[in-house]
């Protein structure tokens, strides 16, 4: 038995454990008790999650309170939308909306979109390019918090509008839906819908994967210190600017991968999934499950996600006030999320003999801001 105590009690151990069951879940056990309709929810479920892996780096790492990710999400779903109503439409074809709606002729921005390898690589590089840009005109101003927070969202808020009124080329409040193939494999066929959750529930493992190797570098390192302490690693010769560019821009490309998976699986994307409120609700996911652990963000957006569906359907007007009370509920009591209760169990544990009490809460508290900026410190 302490064999086994000691074995859990390394890090490497423990992420090991909890990827294998992770993906028993996602691989084994959800398509064998998941019905079609319920697996293709969970899908799309893993798609939003990926989202809040992003945020979950970005603002529980980074302090970067992000309230516009529903941007990049945005452009990765009509990205990959775009081409594949190209697709569906053949070789020279027009979309059937720019038949209904504009003159019969596809727009030379579009073109590109016809090939899927130009669309897998602006999926991937244009709305992370956007966000660097971004970031590096904000954050180099040092515009940071509340201020930062309200220009996402405002950014979010125009990117919504701006599709709303490009009726002719994005196809309005509609959006983008209709969609019959995905790379050439039929999306009716149900053995490819059950190909798409696979390739959703695999890209989020990579993606938590990612995360947790970025926060175990020495730039995650770096990233808490200047969320913490932004002017003191300016002095030791770092541009915090610089840092937080870099998380922003791999949230963004998250956001963009979910959003790109979004569209096919979902079979539409519009408007009404890229602005204001959407942001929001990927925030409440990450804020409820825990924004500064690992895990936390993806089984928080899964868990709000299937709240959300289940009791939408039974309770349809008091779905909003039970997620309202349940963010109220953790900001007062547990503002680190669900993910942290063992940690509030373990802080509130008498202290020894020997040892005056509250020294173990704020040992915890201070651990992770000392260690970053000790960690900086030493590599200036």
């Amino acid at each position: 038995m302490s064999a086994v105590v000691r074995i859990w009690g390394h890090e490497r151990a423990r992420l090991l454990v909890g990827v294998g069951v992770a993906g028993l879940l996602l691989f084994v056990v959800a398509p064998g008790v998941l019905s079609d309709f319920r697996l293709n929810l969970l899908a799309k479920f893993c798609c939003l999650a990926m989202v809040a892996v992003g945020i979950g780096l970005a603002w529980g790492r980074g302090g970067m309170l992000t309230l516009g990710q529903g941007v990049f999400f945005g452009l990765g779903g009509y990205l990959m939308a775009m081409h594949l109503k190209l697709a569906d439409a053949g070789p020279g074809g027009v979309p059937d909306f720019m038949l209904l709606y504009g003159d019969g002729t596809v727009p030379a921005w579009w073109e590109p979109l016809r090939s899927p390898v130009v669309t897998v690589l602006a999926i991937l590089l244009l709305p992370a390019g956007l966000a660097a840009l971004l970031g590096l005109a904000v954050f180099k101003r040092r515009v940071r918090g509340a201020y930062f927070a309200i220009l996402s969202q405002a950014l979010a808020a125009a990117f919504a509008i701006l599709l709303i009124g490009q009726q002719k080329v994005t196809g309005g409040t509609n959006g983008l839906n209709g969609f019959r193939s995905f790379f050439g494999f039929d999306l009716a066929d149900p053995v490819n819908k059950q190909m798409l959750y696979y390739i959703a529930a695999g890209t989020l493992l990579v993606m938590v994967l990612v995360v947790r190797l970025v926060m175990r570098s020495r730039y995650g390192e770096l990233l808490v210190a200047v969320r913490d302490q932004e002017n003191r690693v300016r002095f030791l010769g770092y541009d915090p600017a610089l840092v937080k560019v870099l998380a922003y821009a791999l949230a963004a490309a998250f956001a963009a991968i979910g959003g790109a998976l979004f569209a096919p699986i979902v079979g539409i994307i519009s408007p009404a999934d890229v602005g204001v409120v959407p942001s929001i609700a990927f925030l409440v996911g990450v804020a409820i499950g825990g924004r500064a652990t690992l895990l936390g963000p993806v089984v928080g957006s899964i868990a709000v996600s299937w709240a959300e569906t289940s009791l939408s359907e039974r309770f349809p007007s008091f779905w909003t006030y039970f997620l309202g009370g349940l963010f109220i509920v953790v900001v007062a009591f547990l503002p680190d999320g669900f993910a942290t209760l063992g940690r509030v169990r373990l802080r509130r544990r008498r202290p020894g003999p020997d040892e005056p009490a509250g020294t173990r809460d704020d040992e915890h508290a201070h651990d992770e801001h000392e260690q970053a900026t000790a960690s900086a410190g030493r590599t200036a």
